[in-house]
């Protein structure tokens, strides 16, 4: 089973508010997913639901088991990195290393120890006397230290400047993802990562907007700059946005034909954060 998650007519409902609205995706093997939304858009929810942390409606599977009969044996096998100032701030990192493996049955010591030999964390330090770029390799150290087939990050670099946010995706790329692993990864941050990405959901008031892989993105999504003799021309070919830049327009497209768009001028790829603001503003 190649499938990691799988969610089919996936809801959660807050009284008259509906968190999910009859979501379906899948997460294969050897992949890296951005889950990317608004605040408020249903990401969280998803996450939550995933990891066994919330009830919901529909069918979801993670590792072929269910999140909420299956909590403890899913957790053995997927890790969990949110903002790092979850850590405790007493807690000193040689006894962080000590108690995950203590109580995690596929942690390796010799790994994380190792990771963190690479940093200049002070093993006898208090969390709260590290900088946030330390507290965020010392949870890279712990989580990257287990035997783990799905990685689950909730803005993990939040705060983090941009070096230590690229080494943080360095790092996960180098010791932690393969064929075998899938990394599934939310953010606002996402023109740091889309390179990283392998497939791009899009969330939008509860419901699923965009779900494909970046190969099919690049196909299906193209930006063209036009001069004023050819707006109407490009108009008439229904773009999904338009922008002003330096007394041109910029339009774009999804799906439309590439020949009709090369006659208008030439074609660019846009970038996921262009894409996600004309699917968010999309009517």
């Amino acid at each position: 089973m190649s499938a990691l998650i799988e969610a089919k007519g996936l809801s959660k409902s807050y009284g008259s508010h509906k968190a999910l609205d009859n979501v379906d995706f899948t997460v294969e093997r050897g992949r890296v997913v951005g889950l990317v939304g608004p605040n408020g858009a249903g990401k969280t929810t998803i996450l939550n639901a995933i990891l066994g942390l919330t009830s919901f409606d529909g069918e979801l599977t993670v590792l072929g088991l269910k999140p909420n009969e299956n909590r403890h044996q899913i957790m053995q096998k997927v890790s969990f990195i949110s903002d790092v100032a979850i850590l405790p701030k007493w807690l000193v990192v040689e006894n962080a290393i000590e108690y995950v493996n203590e109580v995690h049955p596929n942690f390796n010591k010799e790994k994380a120890l190792k990771f963190l030999s690479k940093t200049k964390i002070p093993m006898k330090a208090k969390v709260k006397t590290l900088s946030k770029g330390m507290v965020a390799q010392l949870h890279l150290a712990l989580v990257m230290a287990i035997d783990a087939e799905l990685l689950v990050l909730d803005e993990p670099t939040l705060g983090l400047d941009i070096l230590y946010r690229k080494n943080f995706y360095n790092q996960l790329l180098s010791d932690f993802f393969n064929e075998d692993r899938s990394i599934l990864v939310t953010t606002h941050q996402i023109e740091e990562i889309e390179n990283l990405l392998t497939d791009l959901i899009f969330v939008k008031d509860g419901k699923i907007i965009l779900n494909d892989s970046m190969e099919t993105v690049s196909q299906n999504y193209a930006e063209v700059m036009v001069g004023k003799e050819q707006v109407e021309a490009a108009k008439a070919l229904n773009p999904i946005i338009e922008r002003d830049v330096f007394g041109r327009k910029v339009f774009l497209f999804e799906g439309a034909d590439r020949e009709a768009l090369e006659a208008l001028g030439e074609i660019h790829s846009p970038s996921v954060a262009d894409i996600f603001v004309a699917k968010m503003e999309e009517i």
